[in-house]
């Protein structure tokens, strides 16, 4: 017997398990400094987020996290700035970051959970440059993967996140995008399934330490605004959370954003002008857009000025005209007509006509029709959610003072509005109806959305079947103006009603 047998075939047991021995797996490790510097991207801090990460890859190479960190440091820069030479050169990454994903450690419930994220992220931005094929199918390519990963960690909380804001919103989809919903074809869901699944994750927040709880506020708050029409409780789930606006633009964006949505225009004011602005934050240009907006609202004389800087410093493309549009309203409503004609004009032949607010600016312009500035004053104030301002406004004008049917339209749609901000009901749902019977086989959308409103009044009172009627009635009207969204929101009436 030979004594060396033994050690001799451990030998070469050991030499031919040594390459992969050698190979550490490569893991997806959450840690405190990966946390920081995740922190640091959600503030737009980018510069210092990125020699964060290249610590973090220096430090832990077998660490994944860093790389799909760095892919929201894409997302944001590429859906923030609209810059299409940034877009073509950044999404190279993605292809680059998924196959590096992919080598990772399988048993690992951010395996799935990374690649989701990263091929939403990018469904998001391309919306902007308005590729939506490749958009439909990385979020079909997002659900299928997230379900996956929900039956094989059904306890990975950051998992329903992502389902519920997806359940929630698949069922919304506007008419006119049916195409997408047929390659979202094996997904499915409900407003309800979407708000119950982002709920248990902010139940599980408030007792556990979750590093995505500030995403979750916001995907709730805006579920309740947008598709929920729970305008109060949206602004009461976002001011609950940590989001801090004196430091972080990205949080001054939505603050501001759930503020101007729910008749909070001085707040959205304050939270605009005392925003951090700094060389440290991705230049976010949008920001004075809104601002431009919050101040016309309340018909502040320098509004203009924000228009004006966001014109001149953002290279996007989306809400150039209408910021054109709104500089035009500003000078009809201090009566210079010549004023409002060079703005207008500019609709024409500045920025696209991608989003329904640049559309509507072109449109204005193409037909070469002036709004009427009283008309245009109450809505502006109504915007802004002066509605006392507005009615006394409206109220001290007779009827058939407008004699133009467009503007008897628009007269009854804006009674009707403020009776209803007012909680006078029976009066809302007169002048809705009196809009509907006028103006359903126009293309204006004052007919469409007197519907919309009719629902969510009747969905309110509790009454279903008036609300369902409405909503269908909304549905069936097919206005030049604002149709998606008057549109999706009926959808989502439709999708509560169920």
């Amino acid at each position: 017997m030979n004594p060396f047998s033994g050690i001799s075939k451990f030998m070469f047991l050991l030499l031919f398990l040594m390459p992969s021995m050698c190979i550490s797996q490569q893991n997806f490790d959450f840690s405190p400094e990966a946390e920081e510097a995740y922190d640091l991207v959600l503030s737009l801090q980018f510069e210092t987020a990125k020699e964060k990460i290249a610590l973090l890859k220096q430090a832990d190479p077998d660490n994944l996290i860093p790389y799909f960190i760095e892919n929201y440091i894409d997302f944001f820069t590429v859906f923030i700035s609209e810059d299409i030479v940034a877009f073509k050169r950044l999404e190279r990454n993605k292809e680059v970051r998924l196959q590096k994903i992919k080598r990772g450690d399988t048993s690992s419930p951010y395996y799935y959970y990374c690649q989701a994220e990263i091929n939403l992220q990018w469904a998001l931005a391309r919306l902007k440059f308005e590729q939506y094929f490749n958009a439909f199918n990385e979020v079909k390519s997002a659900y299928k993967l997230l379900n996956k990963n929900e039956k094989k960690f059904p306890d990975f909380i950051a998992n329903k996140k992502s389902l519920g804001i997806l359940h929630a919103i698949i069922g919304t989809v506007p008419d006119n995008y049916q195409w997408g919903v047929k390659l979202l074809s094996g997904m499915s869901g409900s407003i309800q399934q979407g708000k119950d699944e982002i709920e248990m994750v902010l139940q599980h927040a408030q007792n556990n330490d979750f590093i995505f709880e500030e995403e979750a506020l916001v995907m709730y708050s805006f579920l309740l605004l947008h598709l929920n029409n729970q305008q109060e409780e949206a602004w009461q789930i976002i001011r609950s959370g940590k989001l801090d606006a004196s430091t972080n633009p990205l949080a001054c964006f939505v603050l501001a954003n759930v503020a101007m949505h729910t008749g909070r225009n001085d707040e959205a004011i304050d939270l605009l002008t005392a925003r951090p602005m700094g060389s440290q934050f991705f230049k976010f240009h949008y920001l004075d857009y809104l601002l431009g907006l919050a101040k016309l609202s309340r018909t502040d004389e320098d509004a203009p000025f924000y228009f004006k800087k966001y014109l001149d410093k953002f290279q996007g493309i989306n809400y150039i005209k209408e910021a054109y549009q709104k500089l035009a309203w500003h000078e009809l409503l201090n009566d210079d007509k010549a004023g409002y004609e060079f703005y207008i004009q500019k609709c024409l032949t500045e920025g696209a006509a991608v989003i329904g607010g640049d559309k509507n600016a072109r449109k204005e312009a193409k037909n070469k029709v002036i709004p009427d500035p009283i008309l245009l004053r109450a809505r502006i104030l109504f915007d802004g959610g002066y509605y006392e301002r507005a009615f006394d406004l409206l109220n001290a004008f007779s009827p058939t003072y407008f004699s133009e049917k467009r503007h008897q339209l628009e007269l009854n749609y804006r009674l009707g509005r403020i009776c209803h901000k007012r909680k006078q009901y029976q009066e809302a749902l007169n002048f809705y109806q009196d809009t509907i019977d006028k103006g359903h086989s126009d293309g204006y959308y004052f007919a469409c959305n007197a519907a919309l409103q009719q629902g969510l009044i009747y969905e309110s009172l509790k009454k279903k079947d008036q609300a369902k009627r409405a909503y269908k009635l909304c549905l069936s009207m097919r206005p030049d103006e604002y149709r998606s969204g008057l549109h999706q929101q009926a959808k989502s009436g439709l999708n509560r009603m169920e």
